[in-house]
């Protein structure tokens, strides 16, 4: 099967499971089997479909990168509808509305039906041959220095393939950027525990202490931590979970828990401190450099700092210490500042203090094909690709996976400086920001109907590879999946390494069934393990487990003084991270617009969170619109009045304000990020993303709030539904 000069090394880095090169042919026209395409009457259908009754396939969700399993319900040759797969351990059969809206961005109107070039302003339709043939003229022009390749989180076959080409090219320039991420949790995490991202057993803790954390709502793995959350809440012994979530704007984790304490924003680290200081005048044994650390932060002195009264501070520093074992999580809220990481350390430090380490914060399991695990990104990465555009550095740009010139902060000059590049490459499915500035969009196949894997970042038991296959044939015949274009460029460069492969089906069932030994299927034959993988979902790995350092020191940790009042800029911003739109890759499905924020029951619109003390003493109410400017730039967006945030803070919600994208996001609410501040994390170089301070001021004018709770001042027709209080006059952090 290996032919002479190809040796078994290479052709494992040609199937991913190596490291370097090796063939394929023709990029396919991603037909479900072998590039064949079949017409199929449905009089004369596979034995095993009966008419109008569904058919389920297992695949993985692409709507967020937590890789949950998912099985689509296909009847008549269409996928109508999207369930969890129970034998996924990320999800086990669950599903949140974000995946289920996934059939949207499959039967979108708006998506890229062919390759376009440009033609001055305009996209011209052009032939995939002609697509490839011009990729292939632009970069033999250039050094493989000028060359770069810009993608969100990528992991699975693709990522192997995007390396090969990358080194078929001879460029190192792979910039990874995700605009929401947790890059300075995990940087924290590496320091404190020796992983990046340990495991957290919420089903094991008692207390639950969350400094901002919305591991209900958007942050990492939801859907996995609401049933961890789920089993944590069940009694034991005739005592439940206890929630404590510390945070400046409500989260919908936040509502949820037992106790919510508002504080001032950027004080997280102070708070953990005092927290430990209190428990070791309460007899919890701690390190001598940790009291000598902690000594100063008297629990006077803390809620002077932080706002949250000394008697929630002495109950919740007994209730961790009655009550073992506990969990202590970082959030952004914590770490979107400039001493983001010093808050997340001090966090951690908490956790090591309580005797956490171990019981509910476990070591990850190792991966045993590193090439197959996820690459993971940070704003730091986009910042370096930004500087070699502006100095000219680029000559040819491929984007994947990333809207940067939507996420980018508009201090950072991004689209002006994406000008300078010559020749830019956009994979994509609609004609959003960054595809708008290209001159060559290369339209992809929806994850409905494309082949791949996926390595999730966060798996809380072993780890596994989910399969990622088509649920029904293609929509347009136009479209491609990334993993057959990265083929066909493979094959312009690397001809007699890709040629046995047809398409990228073939590719990806090669590599499978080749590697079936250390994949489970040592005992089966190939099309035994194969078809099991795809009724699956996908194949779980053996990885040996990695310990996680318990080791507790306080040594360089120095938190800062809280944030001194700015007369010009008095408020601060937090960009909320929403569940349905995240960082605006899902602004184009109408179900994720029409779904009511949880907290405010607002759709189809941005808006301006602010505490009834800041609206009376700035003279507004609900449904006023406002300016925002911050020291980057304006905004505008309708006021909702809220007790849920911090005096000192407004809150705008991100992944609205579309220029492009399509007809259902272009043009809806107003994008936060463009006047987000540089200001950057000391230790990652991650930006700070509340640290932005702002303004605000009446616009003249004023419109109904679209909400799912009614208009402000309406009422309940002498009914009585709900117990009314005045908004000036709640108290959440004794109310929930």
């Amino acid at each position: 099967m290996i032919e002479n000069s190809f040796n078994r090394r290479d052709f494992l880095k040609v199937l991913g499971w190596g490291s370097a090169t090796v063939a394929l042919s023709g990029c396919g026209n991603t037909s479900v089997e072998d590039g064949k395409e079949f017409v199929t009457s449905y009089v004369q259908t596979a034995d095993y479909i009966i008419p109008s009754i569904g058919t389920y396939f297992n695949s993985t969700c692409a709507q967020c990168d937590a890789g949950c399993g998912i099985m689509g319900r296909v009847r008549e040759g269409r996928v109508l509808k999207l369930e969890g797969n129970p034998k996924s351990s990320i999800n086990n059969g669950k599903m949140c509305g974000l995946g289920q809206a996934g059939v949207q961005a499959h039967y979108n109107p708006d998506r890229i039906r062919e390759p376009l070039l440009r033609n001055g302003d305009k996209g011209e339709a052009i032939t995939w041959e002609k697509a490839l043939g011009l990729i292939n003229e632009k970069v033999g022009g250039v050094r493989a220095e000028n060359v770069a390749f810009l993608t969100g989180g990528v992991s699975g076959h693709v990522k192997a393939l995007l390396k090969n080409y990358l080194d078929a090219l001879g460029s190192g320039h792979h910039y990874v950027y995700e605009a929401v991420a947790p890059s300075v949790m995990r940087a924290a995490n590496k320091k404190a525990y020796g992983v990046e991202m340990p495991r957290l057993r919420m089903d094991k803790a008692k207390v639950i202490l969350s400094f901002g954390a919305d591991f209900l709502g958007a942050w990492i793995s939801p859907v996995h931590f609401s049933q961890q959350y789920a089993r944590f809440r069940k009694a034991d012994n005739g005592k439940r979970g206890v929630l404590v979530q510390v945070e400046s704007k409500m989260t919908l984790t936040g509502a949820n828990a037992d106790r919510w304490l508002v504080i001032r924003p950027g004080t997280e680290g102070i708070f953990a401190l005092g927290l430990i200081n209190a428990l070791a005048a309460a007899g919890l044994s701690v390190p001598g450099d940790v009291a000598a650390v902690v000594k100063e932060y008297t629990t006077d002195r803390v809620s002077k700092d932080t706002g949250v009264p000394t008697e929630h501070i002495a109950k919740l520093a007994a209730l961790l210490k009655e009550r073992s074992p506990s969990l202590i999580i970082a959030g952004s809220a914590a770490e979107g500042y400039a001493h983001g990481s010093q808050n997340a350390t001090a966090i951690a430090l908490l956790n090591q203090v309580l005797g956490n380490v171990g019981k509910t914060v476990e070591g990850s399991s190792g991966i045993p094909f590193p090439q197959m695990a996820p690459t993971t990104g940070n704003r730091q990465a986009l910042q370096i690709l930004n500087d070699n555009m502006a100095q000219d550095k680029v000559k040819v740009l491929f984007s994947y996976g990333s809207n940067p010139v939507f996420t980018a902060p508009a201090s950072m000059k991004l689209k002006e400086n994406l000008k300078k590049v010559p020749f830019k490459v956009a994979f994509a499915h609609y004609m959003d920001e960054t595809a708008v500035e290209a001159d060559l969009v290369l339209p992809l196949n929806s994850a409905l109907e494309d082949w791949g894997t996926v390595m999730p970042e966060y798996i809380a038991d072993g780890a596994q590879l989910n399969i990622r296959q088509p649920l029904m044939e293609k929509l347009h015949p136009g479209t491609l999946g990334m993993g057959d274009i990265l083929l066909a460029l493979l094959k312009q460069r690397r001809p007699e390494e890709y040629k046995g492969y047809e398409d990228f089906y073939s590719y990806l069932r090669n590599a499978m069934v080749s590697n079936k030994g250390a994949l489970g299927g040592a005992n089966a034959d190939d099309n035994t393990f194969w078809e099991a993988a795809l009724s699956h979902g996908m194949v779980k790995l053996v990885g040996s487990p990695i310990n996680i350092s318990s080791h507790v020191s306080a040594n360089g940790l120095v938190v800062p003084a809280p944030f001194v009042e700015d007369s010009t800029y008095p408020l601060h911003l937090i960009p909320a991270v929403s569940a349905s739109l995240r960082d605006g890759r899902n602004a184009n499905e109408p179900w994720l617009q029409e779904s009511p924020d949880p907290l405010t029951t607002i759709v189809w619109d941005s808006w301006v969170e602010m505490h009834p003390k800041t609206a009376a003493k700035l003279g507004i109410v609900e449904g006023d619109i406002v300016e925002v400017a911050s020291k980057s730039g304006a905004i505008k967006a309708q006021v909702y009045v809220f007790t849920g945030i911090h005096p000192d803070v407004i809150s705008v919600p991100l992944g609205y304000g579309h220029e492009a994208m399509g007809r259902y996001a272009k043009g809806v609410g107003v994008n936060a990020f463009k006047i987000l501040d540089p200001v950057f994390d000391k230790e990652t170089g991650e930006l700070a993303m509340h640290e932005t301070r702002v303004k605000v001021s009446k616009a003249g004018q004023r419109v109904i709030i679209v909400k799912d709770e009614g208009p402000a001042g309406g009422n309940q027709m002498g009914r009585k539904i709900a117990v009314r209080m005045s908004s000036d006059k709640v108290n959440l952090s004794k109310e929930v």
